[in-house]
């Protein structure tokens, strides 16, 4: 029983973040949500547009596919 008491004391002494490793998954966090934001721009910029001529019209549709992709990856 004190086996175990001692390896969960230990496991939550190995889990217990740094400052410095806070701050670096904050950094990364806020990072990863500025791309989201900013694809999500993109992808309201291109679903906005009228467009008649077809050739246009593929390209957009071709970047809002990479958009939505790479959003799938974020999230």
């Amino acid at each position: 029983m004190a086996n175990a008491v001692q390896q969960v004391e230990t496991d939550a002494e190995e889990h217990v973040m740094t400052e410095e490793e806070k701050q670096r998954t904050e950094r990364l966090r806020q990072a990863r949500a500025r791309k989201i934001q900013g694809l999500e721009l993109q992808k309201e910029n291109i679903l906005s547009q009228r467009v008649s001529n077809p050739v246009r019209r593929a390209a957009l549709a071709d970047a809002l596919a990479q958009i939505e992709a790479e959003l799938a990856k974020l999230q």
